[in-house]
């Protein structure tokens, strides 16, 4: 069965991916690197020659082609639970996992990150507060568990997230 790790941008998930996949022999994969992959360009240029419309439709076909994988770990980007056929995608074909960060700390580890267009505003904080409001009811409904990243480091949060796969998804792992 896949794994998705779902959450707010600067949540972990790409990190939290890429070192549970290596620590259960997994392949990782991350939407947002299989989109530029497959378009050969960076995510602010899709933004700025499709708009957000645009980019969200590559999105969602990243995500299809993702659920054919078995036995992934999948990084998804912070918006693709705005899409209802989305998040039924990816309720279907995996455990998901919702990373939770406060904006203070999204804050923090967004700062001097530049590729992230949707944070290209004058006022930041405001935006990431409207995205927890909007997407944060979005994460916990298709979530099956939830784990807060802030100020927690990769290998505690993998530890936590790998005993609740035990416990509650009989999953053999540790």
């Amino acid at each position: 069965m896949n794994l998705f790790l779902i959450g707010p941008m600067g949540a972990g998930k790409t990190t939290i991916g890429r070192a549970l996949a290596k620590r259960l022999r997994r392949d990782f994969f991350d939407s947002d690197h299989e989109i530029v992959a497959r378009s050969g360009v960076d995510i602010p240029t899709i933004f700025e020659f499709e708009g957000e419309a645009g980019f969200r439709e590559r999105e969602t076909q990243v995500l299809e082609s993702l659920c054919e994988l078995e036995d992934s770990i999948i990084a998804t980007g912070g918006g693709v639970v705005l899409s209802e056929y989305n998040r039924q995608l990816i309720a279907r074909n995996a455990i998901v996992v919702y990373l939770h960060i406060s904006v203070e700390e999204q804050l923090r580890r967004t700062a001097k990150d530049r590729n992230r267009p949707l944070l290209q505003t004058p006022n930041v904080r405001q935006r990431l507060q409207d995205m927890a409001a909007q997407r944060g009811p979005l994460y916990s409904g298709v979530a099956d568990i939830k784990l807060v990243t802030d100020r927690k480091h990769a290998g505690g949060v993998i530890n936590q997230l790998c005993q609740q796969l035990a416990q509650h998804h009989s999953l053999d792992i540790l």
